[in-house]
């Protein structure tokens, strides 16, 4: 579905929040907030509100946003339970094609994360291979809390832009 802004910013608070309720994945709160913020110039408009948001957010809210999201290969791709977002970010970084090695240490190296952070590991898999979704796994989990929730807020961005631009022409600005 690509809708211009137009069309965006016509839609009934309801259709908006159904439709880009999960650019910023189990999120829709954050969709819900901005629709008020209509009509938006253009797609940059849009996104710009939804970072402001979340940027305003106090450390919790944002820790909140990306406890919302699934761990890479695990559980949730494995039932068959992620969104349909995160199922074909997943696929298309090779998460769901992981050897029994890769699978063992991207698991370990969740929970690690995990224990360590108390939010699971984020990053924009449309924009890496699984090869580098492992080594950032590993790098990262030494760095500090603080450090990895904004690094985690800044991929959460990379996710939603990418979303956006999935459901929303990048055109022409709006007549306001």
């Amino acid at each position: 579905m690509n809708m211009d802004i137009a069309t965006v910013n016509a839609l009934p608070y309801e259709d908006f929040v159904n439709i880009l309720g999960n650019v910023v994945e189990k999120c829709p709160i954050i969709t819900a907030a901005v629709w008020s913020r209509r009509p938006f110039v253009n797609l940059t408009a849009l996104e710009t509100a939804i970072s402001e948001f979340i940027d305003a957010l106090p450390e919790s809210g944002k820790e909140g946003i990306l406890r919302c999201h699934p761990d890479l290969a695990g559980r949730d791709l494995q039932s068959g339970t992620l969104t349909r977002e995160s199922r074909e970010e997943q696929a298309g970084s090779g998460m769901d094609a992981l050897n029994s090695a890769e699978a063992s240490r991207m698991a370990r190296l969740n929970e690690e994360y995990k224990e360590r952070f108390g939010f699971p590991f984020v990053i924009c898999a449309r924009m890496n291979d699984k090869a580098n979704i492992l080594r950032q796994l590993s790098e990262r989990c030494p760095n500090e809390r603080a450090v990895e929730r904004a690094r985690g807020i800044e991929e959460v961005k990379k996710i939603c832009r990418l979303r956006l631009q999935d459901l929303v022409l990048i055109d022409a600005p709006n007549k306001l």
